[in-house]
């Protein structure tokens, strides 16, 4: 069965960086798309990060543009967010996804804390 587990996430001063991985079993990696979701306390969950099966294309929500990066490593199945120049505002529960076989997949999600 198709597993996304997070790793990565932890209390980080404003200004500070994490990087946040996915390791993701039970389908074929380098054939889908992978997303990070976050969802902070009282919000929907929001897409912030995208990338394409090969690693070709990215997209980026806009209110992160510029401080995050998302990466992926087809050998290791595995999925990495770098976040730069964090700010309180990015607390939150950040979530991999995979869509496939018409259904999206969800890690458990890891809680990243932005705060002096």
């Amino acid at each position: 069965q198709v597993q996304l587990v997070e790793s990565g996430g932890g209390l980080v001063q404003p200004g500070g960086s994490l990087r946040l991985s996915c390791a993701a079993s039970g389908f074929t990696f380098s054939r889908h798309a992978m997303r990070w979701y976050r969802q902070a306390p009282g919000k929907e969950r929001e897409l912030v990060a995208g990338i394409s099966s090969v690693g070709g294309s990215t997209t980026y929500a806009d209110s992160m543009k510029g401080r995050i990066t998302i990466s992926r490593d087809n050998a290791k199945n595995t999925v990495y967010l770098q976040m730069n120049s964090l700010k309180p505002e990015d607390t939150a529960v950040y979530y991999c996804n995979v869509f496939a076989w018409n259904y999206d997949y969800w890690g458990q999600g890891t809680q990243v804390t932005v705060s002096s």
